[in-house]
């Protein structure tokens, strides 16, 4: 039984330490031989957020090639009256929970270090857009962290914007 009626993959905690081998991957994210990857979280004034937003930079999952490795970036931010900058490390390390709700999608460390693979099971049966996994985190962001009143979501894919934007973060 999935969380989510709109979403075509089940979605819950029983997929937490799914591990997805090579063989069976769709597409990597990140990864053991990609230089550019990040996972960020950022606080921001409620006037600066378009709650439920979703951004794809570069393309989307259904437009990459099958067995392929990307550089990846996921920034997500935050904001409600009651959140404050020292929580962004807390909120960060949800997408790791959070990414492995979903069943066949395996996400591993974190911030510059990550790698996340979709299943090609999972892909066929629909999960082929980031705007699908944007909306799985939005959802449990906001019923597991109440004080999150508007969250938006970019997924970047093109490689020279994940590596201006680790290069951006790093510095400052």
């Amino acid at each position: 039984m999935s969380m989510f009626d709109d979403i075509p993959v089940d979605v819950g905690i029983v997929y937490e330490g799914e591990r997805i081998r090579k063989d069976d991957m769709y597409i990597e994210l990140g990864g053991l031989k990609i230089d550019h990857k990040f996972e960020l979280v950022r606080t921001r004034g409620m006037d600066e957020i378009e709650d439920g937003k979703i951004s794809i930079v570069g393309p989307d999952i259904k437009e990459m090639k099958e067995g392929d490795s990307y550089p990846f970036g996921l920034y997500i931010e935050v904001a409600g009256k009651k959140i404050e900058t020292d929580l962004e490390g807390v909120i960060e390390r949800r997408i790791h929970d959070f990414t492995n709700f979903i069943e066949g999608f395996m996400h591993l460390n974190q911030r510059y270090d990550i790698q996340m693979r979709l299943s090609k099971k999972s892909f066929k049966r629909g999960l082929n857009s980031f705007q699908i996994i944007g909306k799985v985190l939005q959802r449990l962001y906001k019923s597991e962290l109440p004080i999150i009143e508007r969250i938006q979501i970019t997924f970047i894919t093109d490689p020279d914007k994940v590596k201006g934007w680790v290069y951006k973060t790093l510095l400052g």
